[in-house]
């Protein structure tokens, strides 16, 4: 096996946590001995050991580990955070090689990692699958990087491009859909609708219809009108309301106030990331969605049609003229996904 391999291995490992390690990213390692694999480990959660260390500890035979290659597929840590620094204990154990899939662009650590296990005489190969890499953590990396979370859009519409029928609520998605669509909610941290959705629908925005760690429900209502009755309240899950009235903790529900409603998405946008949120799906409504479109503050969309239903009135679905990368069936659903190629 190469290099390459092992590190899809790191990948893989690390998709098992999808959801769970949030702010932290999604990390796997794999340790290597005479081409065996000896030792496997990934990131299982925020504050828990990180992948390298639970590969290590997995190692029956830790004789073995210095004339071992360390594959991770995101650079060692360098600093204390929740857990001590992982490069420090690469550098004790005194790993022959370390290959790194992709550099860790966070501040505290932004090459440090490699430099301590180079300075250490440990032979460092990086980056390498660094795409593939950042794609396991383009929200962590979108974060960092742009100083906001990973934005993707989602709906789902008739074949005639209708959210509703005559403003009521309809259901356009199947079963099977209504099941995908609750694991992807369980991959981001944070699920946003406007006031009129929330109205409308009276949703709960959790993974009920799966295995999986419900959202943080993000509610948009400048004006305070969604009763506390509500779904969206429920303690299923935390939610936080974006509002022009209040702010604080009530219960589960934490009140942020927007000082000028008309720069109402940038001020959300900066609450979310002084709040670590690294990735939100927006799930509506039509006039949020297309807000959002408008000022091109998007990452990814999943748009899930029914090209056999036609509704003939109700709530437009938001202006979308971009090619899709890719498309799914799921029954009588069409899927299709698109990436925002941003400048």
């Amino acid at each position: 096996m190469k290099d390459e391999d092992y590190l899809r291995r790191c990948i893989e490992l690390a998709q098992i946590a999808q959801g769970n390690t949030y702010p932290n990213p999604l990390v796997g390692s794999v340790i290597v001995h005479n081409g065996k694999i000896i030792g496997e480990g990934f990131h299982e959660r925020a504050g828990e050991p990180h992948a390298e260390i639970n590969a290590i500890r997995s190692v029956r035979d830790k004789g073995l580990l210095p004339e071992s290659t360390l594959y991770v597929s995101l650079e060692p840590c360098s600093h204390f955070g929740r857990t001590p620094p992982c490069a420090e204990a690469i550098k004790e154990i005194g790993f022959k090689r370390v290959v790194i899939g992709a550099m860790d662009i966070n501040e505290r650590v932004n090459g440090r990692g490699k430099a301590l296990l180079k300075a250490a005489g440990i032979e460092v190969c990086s980056p390498l699958l660094e795409a593939e890499c950042w794609e396991l953590n383009k929200r962590f990396f979108t974060y960092h990087s742009k100083r906001r979370p990973f934005i993707t859009l989602k709906w789902a519409s008739s074949a005639d491009g209708f959210l509703d029928k005559d403003y009521q609520p309809f259901s356009i998605s199947n079963g099977l859909s209504k099941q995908w669509v609750h694991r992807m909610r369980s991959a981001e941290q944070a699920i946003l609708v406007g006031t009129q959705t929330a109205l409308g629908d009276n949703p709960s925005l959790t993974t009920r219809e799966v295995v999986g760690r419900s959202p943080i429900r993000l509610l948009i209502d400048l004006d305070l009108k969604v009763p506390r009755d509500f779904n969206i309240f429920n303690d299923e899950a935390e939610t936080m309301v974006f509002n022009s009235q209040k702010e604080g903790r009530e219960d589960n529900v934490l009140y942020v106030r927007i000082q000028n409603k008309e720069r109402l998405l940038e001020e959300m946008i900066e609450a979310l990331y002084q709040l670590q949120i690294q990735s939100v799906l927006v799930e509506g409504g039509g006039f949020t969605l297309g807000e959002l479109i408008s000022r091109n503050l998007w990452d990814e969309a999943v748009v899930i049609g029914n090209p056999s239903l036609y509704l003939d009135n109700g709530t437009k679905a938001p202006e979308f003229n971009f090619v899709p990368y890719k498309e799914e069936r799921l029954r009588d659903n069409l899927v299709r996904f698109y990436r925002n190629h941003h400048p």
